[in-house]
């Protein structure tokens, strides 16, 4: 089994957004390193309080580290910008997860275009798609593991509903040809476990993911002044490629 831990960044806007792209970012591990996954990452967490002073139960919200920190002010801003960056890099080196990601590109996208419907269709078609070839670590081969999509809080109904329906109906357009193919996600198990991000430390490093892949695409001032726009860039092993052959980090752009 394998657990798909999920965040967004951008809005689902088409009209008037001020995001100009949507991002979703998941991080995938099997069940049989959930366990050392937990452990290095209060391990990382003890680190960052040891160095930089963040308590364990204080929560790391990309967005709010530089907009709105609250009482993380008492964090120096350069600090908080090294935490993500440390966060970045802990994940790079673990070693047993794997990172799939979607970009929503909004401009030209017809009045009619579903953002969070498309966005979260592919990426549960990936997710599907990998375990069917066996291409996420520490599985057990081919098609023999399944998966379950533990997202941060999102339109949960919206998310439900359109699981639910990719198990029975989701046609596929075909490559290179007219027409559509059917492709069942027969692999994903149960609905969608929604988590409070402020509970978890897994969806905490996925929204520092989901934050940066977004500023990769459209950064901020402050992000930009510290070439922070980088910070997606310093993954590489692991990323799940297979996702998107077409793009170098394989991201899976709509």
């Amino acid at each position: 089994m394998y657990l798909v831990y999920v965040d967004e960044s951008g809005d689902i806007g088409l009209t008037g957004s001020p995001t100009p792209y949507f991002a979703l970012s998941a991080l995938v591990v099997h069940e049989s390193q959930w366990r050392r996954l937990l452990d290095d990452v209060v391990q990382f967490r003890t680190n960052m309080r040891n160095f930089y002073g963040l308590k364990l139960r204080e929560e790391i919200h990309a967005a709010h580290f530089f907009a709105k920190p609250g009482d993380l002010a008492r964090i120096p801003k350069h600090d908080r910008l090294q935490i993500c960056k440390r966060a970045i890099d802990f994940q790079e080196n673990l070693g047993y997860i794997n990172l799939v990601n979607i970009v929503v590109k909004k401009a030209g996208k017809a009045p009619t275009f579903d953002v969070f419907e498309m966005a979260w269709n592919r990426l549960v078609q990936r997710i599907d798609n990998t375990i069917q070839y066996g291409n996420f670590p520490n599985g057990n081969g081919r098609g023999v593991d399944k998966a379950i999509i533990i997202p941060d809080q999102t339109d949960n109904k919206k998310l439900t509903g359109l699981v639910r329906r990719m198990r029975r109906y989701n046609p596929v357009p075909n490559l290179g040809a007219p027409g559509y193919r059917m492709l069942q996600t027969n692999l994903i198990v149960e609905d969608p476990y929604f988590k409070d991000s402020s509970d978890s430390y897994l969806h905490q490093l996925v929204d520092v993911n989901a934050y940066f892949l977004y500023q990769m695409h459209h950064p901020n001032s402050y992000i930009r002044s510290k070439s922070a726009q980088n910070f997606f860039k310093r993954y590489n092993t692991a990323l799940c490629k297979v996702a998107s052959l077409s793009d170098p980090l394989g991201i899976v752009y709509i």
